[in-house]
């Protein structure tokens, strides 16, 4: 499938991000490897990390596998800042902004960053001073394009706002929470914005924390982890049941898994670039990748947008 660029960049990515989070945590190097192997070999192209993921232990492991392969000019890396990583180690201030820029360059052992993201909104920072440090990283090479998560319509409003008036570099992503059991959210004031304001849009929480996988289901033994109570009390209700049914539904008639489904409706989503989605093995990254050839005609879409609704 064709590249998609994000928001007004040139950057170009692939229609479906790999989630990192899981990397050294989840599982060791040697499978990261792997999955990040297969991904590339699927045509992937982006990798979503943030400082806070493991505490560095996934930009590291990213580090080694693109020194190991040689690739880093064939893939996007796109990591965060913001999230707490110790005492007095968060925010974004200038003076951390800087601090954690160096550290991510050395964890990922490569002299640029390709998408800096600010993780969260920092209220305590004017946009004026976070946005000036950002708009310095790119003048210096060490950032490509700058992106904002979990800000709000308002707020991402105020920072393109700041952007124009001083001449810095503007966010040109979103990444915001966004699946198929909760639209409203995103929908409500931030994707009529983002299209507006021609702005990339590259979603987590994809599969709702692995619920729309189908592995959760009202009559099976919950597995136990913190993963699986959240899926309990953030998806498994009424609203995500019926959600999931229209799924795995359309997944049969199309001879498709849950998960292909779920990612192949966000990936036809207009004005959505790419969602996010994280693997812990070499199959199950290729079953991911299967979403970006998904073709879902009209009849699965309108049921899914039915049975998903908000509105």
């Amino acid at each position: 499938m064709q590249r998609r660029t994000l928001g007004r960049s040139t950057l170009h990515i692939f229609p479906l991000s790999l989630g990192t989070n899981v990397l050294g945590r989840t599982i060791d190097e040697q499978t990261a490897f792997a999955v990040l192997d297969a991904y590339v070999e699927g045509g992937g192209n982006i990798l979503d990390t943030a400082d806070v993921y493991g505490t560095g232990s996934s930009e590291q492991i990213i580090g080694n596998w693109m020194k190991a392969r040689g690739n880093r000019s064939q893939v996007l890396v796109a990591t965060k800042v913001g999230f707490p990583m110790g005492a007095g180690k968060e925010g974004l201030s200038a003076s951390y902004i800087r601090e954690a820029v160096e550290a991510s360059l050395q964890r990922l052992q490569t002299d640029y960053i390709d998408l800096y993201q600010a993780h969260r909104d920092d209220t305590e920072t004017s946009l004026e001073e976070t946005l000036q440090a950002f708009d310095a990283l790119i003048r210096e090479g060490k950032v490509r394009v700058i992106g904002a998560s979990n800000y709000s319509a308002a707020r991402l409003g105020e920072a393109l706002q700041v952007s124009q008036q001083y001449g810095y570099a503007r966010y040109e992503s979103l990444q915001p929470l966004y699946n198929l059991v909760e639209r409203a959210a995103y929908e409500r004031e931030l994707e009529p914005f983002c299209r507006e304001h021609v702005i990339g849009v590259i979603a987590y929480y994809s599969l709702a924390a692995g619920f729309l996988t189908g592995k959760y289901a009202p009559d099976k033994p919950l597995p136990e982890s913190r993963r699986a109570q959240n899926v309990q009390t953030r998806y498994m209700h009424v609203h995500g049941f019926r959600v999931l049914a229209e799924v795995e539904k359309v997944a049969a008639r199309l001879g498709a898994t849950p998960a292909q489904v779920a990612l192949a409706w966000m990936i036809a989503r207009p004005g959505l670039t790419a969602p996010i989605a994280s693997a812990t093995s070499v199959p199950q990254m290729r079953e991911l990748l299967g979403a970006v050839s998904l073709q879902l005609d009209p009849e699965a879409i309108t049921a899914l947008d039915q049975a998903s609704s908000w509105s």
